[in-house]
């Protein structure tokens, strides 16, 4: 790493953060004293670390487990709490709507509008239950599968929970999606039913859903209904017979419902995930799979308990927003779902929904710090963020100025950044950090506990102090059950490269101090004379000029160096394009990771291709910049930024 901070440690735990920690509560209980006992514990006994983590998490079984684990099929196919009865809404919902926390706030919502909305464990139970009712009616039963194309609505938590209540396995689409990429979710899980809504606000502006809905589900004919939720409250197309209103289908619904008895290893969610080529890949999670691992994380990594209220900003279609309600719940927090975006209508909007909804643990991307932070500190400052007690952050890796920021202003120094990387097929994090652990900037503690992760170098031996792969050794729980329909897709993207070995795709280095480190993806990386590098070392370099506010690096074919490096570089509002700027940076670069390292060319461009929960996609950027086939771009928001990308190829 060529940062100038990555030996200093900037965040200790202070004696509250100590004694609260449910994670030290439950080493106490197992009698393990402290976190690298526990991680070698985990690593020896996999089958121990689980069950005693599922008794700590207070899971509910409706038929006892015969075995933890079984691994007949192989490690690519393990199996958790063999013969188990579990549906994890009965957790998540069930038994705190019928006991002391029923009148306790389970979920906040606020529009783009400014309009919110608050539903306790009781009031959350009931409408869950008139949905799981209409569905039933419907003919909706267990294993059926059912789209869900929604913004962050309370509307949308309470339809994930109704296809757990029944049976039913939920596929989040991702609220921005054009007809195609909706169609070819749809499809490809053969869906029955479709959740959406006429339409809602973003930026102030109307998103007309249901006409893209409409448009998708030309092509999506297994869909047979269509459950709107009137958001905006606009006329929208109908097809009577079809479509039916939500608030007609469950106005004449009892608020009790049953919850199907389902198996721990029954699906519930089918997620899918973009990859570089092909269809998009539907990961399949289990009842006792994704919602657990998710309220294991947040437990052991964030101490989410349950007086705390945790939001994230996400689209139910990317992975954190499932995970953000499955595992509040679980948990008996508060998930607070915000529908807009953190700077609009005015830069302290994130900040202002933290000092009125007393937020305590808030997630956020390091693409949307780099946006906040240049609007400057008086924004976030003027804001009361007392209520804050830790950050959390994942889908991309840190630059230092931006995570700095966020720790120093933002978080006024006192708060931990909670750093977290994993995937969709993981169901959370492989690595992460805890609130019981010395902090540097952009660092990740360790593996999360219960992962055994490693970094290994090109023959698959453990390598510390350099740039690997990372890879998972052994199975976990909220491990994908495998590509929808597509198991040798499955085998091939994660267990085809060594033997029993989960390689994730990324690299990753672990430092002298044993802190961990993402550096971007695997087929992201560069070989530039002969040095391989991740793109994030080349981005954290060129950002510390003053005048770039964000950029992304890719390598192109180069017959000396194999491999040379283009940057592409957002400028800091009231900054100019210029020869002489694009050499400056290049420079900027060449002094802090070496003459070989310097870019071969930068490129000024207003925008970044990235998705919808800001995740830069610097395969689409290469592909544009070479004028090559970008794969699926379903899950771009601003084709506009590749359009720019092409026009500056080199021809």
């Amino acid at each position: 790493m060529a940062t100038e901070h990555v030996d200093q440690v900037v965040w200790e735990p202070t004696r509250e953060h100590l004694e609260r920690s449910r994670l030290r509560r439950f080493m106490a209980a197992q009698g393990i004293d402290g976190i690298a006992a526990l991680h070698a514990r985990a690593a020896d006994d996999p089958e121990w670390y689980w069950a005693a983590m599922v008794a700590h998490l207070g899971v509910t079984w409706h038929r006892p487990y015969d075995a933890v684990l079984d691994l007949s099929d192989g490690l690519p196919w393990a199996r958790w709490f063999v013969g188990a009865g579990y549906n994890y809404v009965h957790d998540a919902l069930d038994k705190r709507a019928s006991g002391p926390d029923r009148d306790r706030p389970a979920l906040i919502w606020e529009g783009d509008d400014g309009e919110t909305r608050t539903l306790t464990y009781g009031e959350l139970a009931a409408e869950t239950n008139r949905l799981a009712n209409a569905l039933r009616r419907l003919g909706i039963s267990r294993g059926d599968r059912i789209g869900i194309f929604l913004p962050m609505l309370p509307e949308t938590a309470i339809a994930t929970l109704a296809c757990g209540k029944v049976g039913a396995v939920f596929v989040p689409v991702f609220s921005g999606f054009g007809p195609e990429a909706v169609a070819t979710r749809l499809r490809d899980c053969n869906a029955r039913v479709l959740i959406t809504a006429d339409g809602f606000p973003r930026r102030g502006r109307l998103v007309p859903l249901k006409e893209t809905a409409d448009a998708a589900l030309v092509s999506a004919p297994s869909v047979e209904r269509v459950i709107v939720v009137r958001r905006a409250g606009v006329e929208v197309p109908w097809t009577n017979g079809r479509d039916h209103w939500w608030h007609d289908l469950v106005a004449s619904e009892p608020p009790e419902s049953s919850t199907e008895p389902t198996g721990a290893d029954d699906p519930y969610m089918i997620i899918y995930t973009s990859g570089t080529t092909g269809r998009p890949k539907g990961a399949v999670h289990v009842h006792a799979g994704f919602p657990i691992k998710s309220a294991h994380d947040l437990a052991v990594c964030f101490d989410l308990q349950e007086d705390d209220r945790l939001c994230w900003l996400t689209d139910l279609g990317w992975m954190m927003g499932p995970w953000a309600i499955a595992g509040s719940l679980l948990l008996g927090a508060t998930v607070v779902l915000y529908e807009g975006t953190p700077d609009w209508p005015r830069p302290d909007r994130l900040w202002e929904l933290v000092e009125r909804h007393r937020i305590t643990v808030l997630g956020v991307s390091p693409t949307a710090v780099r946006a906040l932070m240049s609007y400057g500190d008086q924004w976030v400052t003027a804001r009361d963020r007392s209520s804050l007690r830790a950050f959390g952050s994942t889908g991309e890796p840190w630059n230092p100025a931006p995570w700095r920021w966020l720790f120093e202003v933002a978080g006024e120094g006192r708060l931990p950044v909670i750093n977290y990387s994993g995937g969709t097929e993981v169901s959370g994090g492989i690595v992460g950090c805890t609130t019981i652990e010395p902090i540097k900037p952009c660092a990740f503690t360790g593996p999360v506990p219960g992962m055994a992760a490693d970094v290994v170098d090109q023959d698959g031996r453990p390598v510390r102090g350099q740039v690997g792969e990372l890879v998972v050794r052994f199975p976990w729980v909220g491990m994908t059950r495998g590509f929808w329909r597509d198991p040798e897709r499955y085998l091939a993207a994660y267990w085809s490269r060594w033997p029993n070995v989960w390689v994730h795709g990324d690299w990753a280095m672990i430092d002298q101090d044993g802190f961990w480190y993402i550096l971007g993806r695997s087929d992201d990386t560069i070989k530039a004379a002969g040095k391989r590098v991740g793109p994030a070392e080349i981005e954290s370099a060129a950002v510390a000029h003053p005048a770039v506010q964000e950029a992304a690096a890719i390598g192109v074919p180069d017959e000396v160096k194999g491999e040379a490096i283009v940057l592409f570089a957002v400028l800091r509002p009231g900054r100019e394009p210029s020869a002489e700027l694009a050499a400056e940076v290049q420079a900027t670069v060449a002094r802090q990771l070496g003459r070989p390292l310097r870019p071969e060319r930068v490129v000024f461009v207003p925008d970044l291709p990235r998705t919808r929960n800001a995740k830069i996609m610097r395969r689409v950027i290469r592909a544009a910049y070479l004028d090559q086939d970008p794969g699926d771009l379903s899950a771009l928001e601003n084709p506009a930024a590749v359009e720019a990308i092409a026009s500056a190829r080199v021809r």
